[in-house]
């Protein structure tokens, strides 16, 4: 069992604040997608005002209250959230469930979001709960750089998957193709060299967007630092070949400064990538990695099992 999360530093702000103008429409397509025509256990139940208690039956992080909030605000009810989001959710045999929420609304509408905001919570949490798990196993063994996301998302489900990594406390790595140059191998052999693709990616990317170089040697490595890259990422290098590589750029780059900020020369950010998991990570941790990215902490995770339960008539 990883350590509590009070290990990590709390948050500086409400993550909520971070959503576009545009995210409460992706909501409607949601709901419009699981009802496109005629809700027949609506009517069943009817307009009634009921009371739902949203509980929470396997351990993990509570992430996406924004989403569900938004959800049953659609469909005129109101959610009383009993937790705070980023917090532990903790079943235990005597307790096998946990209170997480109450909801409140038209029996009829409260069954219209429950489905929807079931499945974007159990999936957005099962994603800050691994992300979560993989940083502190990072921190455990002494390791404090930085554990990211990847871009390997769900179409149309990007912006809960980023978002379920903030909660957990990783870097959600790059949104989309825009947020920053990221020169792959296919770039590279499309354009002819690392020095031509890196050239044509300042040309065009202005002083706002770094230039990220995937790189499978350390003589490419070099290359793309002496191009201009601010990243290079080393990818699918063994254990043994990150540590000697990265050390080898620090030294490079100490060689040059004297390891001094003195304008000669920067130090480009290291990244290592490539099949880690929180499994197998602690072989790749080293002082001269920068920044550790993993699909594994988003691509194929648990999901967290929650339930909404409207309050039986007595």
């Amino acid at each position: 069992m990883p350590s509590a999360p009070s290990a990590l530093p709390a948050p500086l702000g409400t993550y909520a604040h971070l959503l576009p103008p545009s995210w409460k429409t992706v909501i409607t397509s949601w709901l419009a997608e699981d009802t496109p025509s005629f809700d027949y256990g609506g009517f069943v139940v009817g307009e009634g005002e009921e009371e739902a208690t949203l509980w929470g039956k396997s351990e993990g992080v509570l992430a996406g209250v924004p989403f569900v909030d938004e959800i049953f605000a659609q469909l005129g009810c109101t959610v009383e959230w009993h937790l705070a989001e980023g917090a532990d959710v903790e079943p235990t045999k005597e307790m096998p469930k946990i209170k997480v929420a109450t909801v409140r609304g038209p029996a009829r509408c409260l069954l219209l979001g429950e489905r929807v905001a079931l499945n974007t919570m159990a999936r957005c949490s099962g994603i800050a709960w691994k992300s979560r798990k993989v940083l502190l196993k990072a921190r455990q063994l002494g390791w404090n750089g930085i554990i990211a996301g990847t871009r390997k998302t769900t179409p149309g489900f990007r912006l809960v998957e980023k978002y379920g990594m903030l909660v957990g406390g990783v870097d959600p790595h790059r949104y989309d193709l825009s947020s920053m140059v990221m020169l792959k191998d296919n770039h590279v052999w499309s354009k002819g060299s690392i020095t031509e693709a890196v050239h044509a990616a300042k040309s065009t990317a202005g002083f706002a967007l770094r230039i990220h170089v995937e790189c499978q040697s350390l003589a490419e490595a070099r290359e793309a630092i002496a191009a201009g890259a601010d990243i290079i990422m080393l990818d699918n290098f063994t254990p043994q070949g990150i540590r000697e590589a990265a050390a080898a750029l620090k030294e490079d780059w100490v060689k040059q400064t004297g390891g001094q900020e003195n304008g000669a020369a920067k130090r480009c950010l290291v990244e290592v990538s490539g099949g880690l998991t929180e499994e197998n990570m602690e072989e790749s941790l080293c002082p001269d990695v920068d920044i550790l990215s993993t699909s594994a902490i988003h691509q194929g995770v648990s999901t967290i099992d929650f339930s909404l339960k409207i309050q039986p008539r007595r």
